[in-house]
């Protein structure tokens, strides 16, 4: 006569615990905070409108495709290395009358005010307390599975192989990064569970750099450069406080 063996109670409690930490242990990928802090957008004001922004200008390997409004300033319109056949939708704003012909637009003061707005948003990314992660992986994203929250690190960010953001449409990811972000080519940020772009912000110190080929999804606000390799694609904005360097992209403004 066969026997069946039933876990007791203490068991299955035993099995549960363990399986449960097995799904947050390292090498597993999965990202759970130890507390959760709900976060608020980032309010992007003015600048809500642009798929780039930048303060120094923007250089361009032809042929990109931008979807969403295209702005610089306080340099002049002559550091917008886009033309008019590049903007897929959107306007293209300009201090003065030195842009792209014959689509450029002059609007000196809107301009001022997106900039002020992109800083502002930059000033309140970085200034969110109490993180759900610190020093996730050692600054290496790669491989891994990111719930909504807020992440800090005091180094570089790293995403070396794909990374996974699952969460839903109002959740929010907010990513403080002291220094830059660094993109590997030919992976990609895919989000999942009906997460948006338009509530993901990767606030950087230092130059962001999305690799040949790479997808990268989101909003970046940078102190200083965003520069997208050959053929990388970007469904976000660029919100750059010095230079934006695209070569054959395409960067289409996220959906609201």
């Amino acid at each position: 006569m066969s026997m069946k063996r039933h876990a007791t109670k203490p068991q299955a409690l035993f099995l549960a615990s363990m399986l449960a930490a097995l799904l947050v242990a390292p090498g597993i990928g999965y990202a759970s905070p130890a507390s959760s802090h709900i976060q608020a957008p980032v309010k992007l004001g003015s600048a809500g409108t642009f798929a780039l922004l930048s303060k120094t200008g923007i250089t361009n390997v032809y042929a990109s495709v931008i979807n969403g409004d295209v702005g610089a300033s306080p340099i002049t319109g002559a550091a917008i290395g886009l033309t008019c056949g590049e903007l897929a939708a959107g306007i293209l704003y300009t201090v003065d009358a030195a842009g792209p012909l014959p689509c450029s637009v002059t609007a000196a003061t809107l301009l001022t005010s997106a900039v002020s707005d992109m800083e502002a948003a930059y000033t309140d990314a970085a200034g969110r307390v109490l993180p759900d992660f610190t020093e996730l992986g050692s600054g290496e994203i790669g491989g891994k599975t990111l719930v909504p929250g807020l992440y800090k690190w005091g180094t570089d960010v790293k995403i070396s192989t794909d990374v996974t953001l699952a969460g839903g449409p109002t959740d929010v990811w907010i990513f403080q990064v002291s220094g830059g972000i660094n993109q590997a080519s030919a992976t990609r940020v895919t989000l999942v569970g009906g997460a948006l772009a338009k509530n993901v912000f990767w606030q950087a110190a230092g130059a962001v750099s999305i690799g040949t080929t790479a997808h990268f999804e989101g909003v970046v606000l940078a102190k200083t450069m965003v520069a997208v390799k050959t053929g990388a694609s970007v469904n976000g904005r660029l919100l750059a406080q010095t230079a934006v360097t695209l070569q054959k992209n395409s960067v289409t403004q996220p959906a609201q």
